[in-house]
């Protein structure tokens, strides 16, 4: 598909180590890593079945954030989105820059603090990255539900309807926790809003990554150092879920069948 103002088209992990990241997530997720072939810094892209999905970097020295993962929001204009982020009480990390061949982009901050990047790809190479997320059918090694935790539910769908157009056209009801609230990009779902849980430590996104089996995952991510923070959960549809912590710290969730 087409990228579109609003799309995920990228995932990055920011990590502590970045061959141990590469030798954890390779085998659990059937992953491919090639080097970028940037001149400044070690950037590793993944990728399956010929597909790039996204990129590892490490985490630049000093660096306050955590190892971490990161999603790209597909935006027409990188300048003006920020422009328009920081009005909107939003803040800015990194202001607009180029990555030759590749596109402009800034790292920038929800109202809440919750950080992701927008993007504008190179218009001479559109397409690139828009299979990261697996918008309308399942692809294993890609991402299937990008999911935010905030401390204030109305307040971030105004900002990301806002922003992005997303629209939140129903809702689940969770009890004690709220109501976990859809967001719909165009045609399709894109993912979720829910309040952040007392136990979770910062407001973030979580993005969801597709596996051919759960029960599989959750042996390889225990006997690789990872650590699992929700065992698996099914799901409506009757998958089931997971989240988890890699060797580095990094929180991250997957989606698959239970075989």
């Amino acid at each position: 598909m087409t990228n579109q103002h609003g799309d995920f088209i990228w995932y990055e992990l920011i990590t502590s180590d970045i061959e141990a990241a590469q030798k954890f997530y390779g085998p659990l997720m059937g992953w491919s890593f090639s080097d970028s072939g940037q001149q400044d810094h070690d950037y590793r892209i993944f990728s399956i079945n010929g597909n790039d999905v996204g990129g590892f970097m490490a985490r630049p020295d000093g660096a306050e954030i955590p190892p971490s993962w990161m999603g790209y929001i597909n935006v027409d204009d990188v300048d003006a989105s920020t422009a328009s982020i920081r009005e909107a009480g939003g803040s800015i990390h990194m202001e607009p820059q180029d990555i030759a061949d590749v596109g402009r982009f800034a790292f920038v901050a929800d109202p809440q603090g919750v950080m992701f990047y927008i993007m504008q790809p190179t218009p001479d190479n559109p397409d690139e990255t828009s299979n990261a997320f697996a918008a309308t059918k399942p692809q294993d090694g890609h991402c299937a539900w990008n999911e935010l935790a905030t401390t204030d539910q109305a307040g971030a769908t105004a900002f990301y309807a806002d922003q992005f157009g997303w629209e939140q056209k129903e809702e689940m009801d969770m009890g004690p926790m709220g109501t976990y609230a859809f967001f719909h990009q165009g045609t399709y779902m894109i993912g979720a809003v829910m309040t952040k849980p007392d136990e979770m430590p910062v407001a973030a996104w979580t993005y969801y990554f597709r596996v051919k089996d759960i029960d599989a995952a959750v042996e390889t991510i225990k006997a690789n150092g990872g650590k699992i923070l929700l065992d698996p959960t099914e799901i409506p549809g009757g998958e089931f879920q997971l989240n988890a912590m890699d060797p580095q710290g990094a929180s991250f969730a997957l989606i698959g069948q239970r075989k």
